[in-house]
């Protein structure tokens, strides 16, 4: 029998990721996000709104985790990615990976969505 061993969940306002590409803030976006997201969501007609529920995830993860940053675990070493169906995922590497090994988690199962002002993300760990 599987078991949940972690639930996240994230609300981000899309505006603060539409001032992070319109003021030319690329240093912020360049640390959170990985080269993969910043092609994808930079060509997209509203860029904003998917960093932001592509930061949604990778908080909602770090919930699920429940780690936050600490331990030397970086954004990048969390990457939302999209099947060709465009339903996302959620990868992990490096100490992120370690930590999630060590709470006995083996899936990640992700949802994200916007509307309006706002983007949220779900993540469910599962052993």
């Amino acid at each position: 029998m599987l078991a949940i061993v972690g639930l996240g969940v994230d609300l981000v306002r899309i505006a603060r990721f539409d001032a992070f590409v319109t003021r030319g803030k690329m240093a912020v976006i360049q640390r959170i996000f990985s080269d993969k997201e910043q092609s994808y969501c930079l060509t997209q007609a509203q860029p904003g709104q998917h960093f932001a529920v592509r930061f949604a995830a990778k908080e909602a993860f770090l919930k699920a985790l429940g780690t936050g940053l600490r331990d030397g675990i970086s954004w990048q070493e969390m990457v939302v990615e999209r099947d060709e169906l465009g339903c996302p995922s959620l990868q992990v590497t490096g100490h992120a990976a370690r930590v999630l090994a060590k709470k006995g988690g083996r899936s990640i199962y992700l949802s994200y969505s916007h509307d309006g002002d706002y983007g949220v993300a779900t993540v469910v760990l599962e052993v």
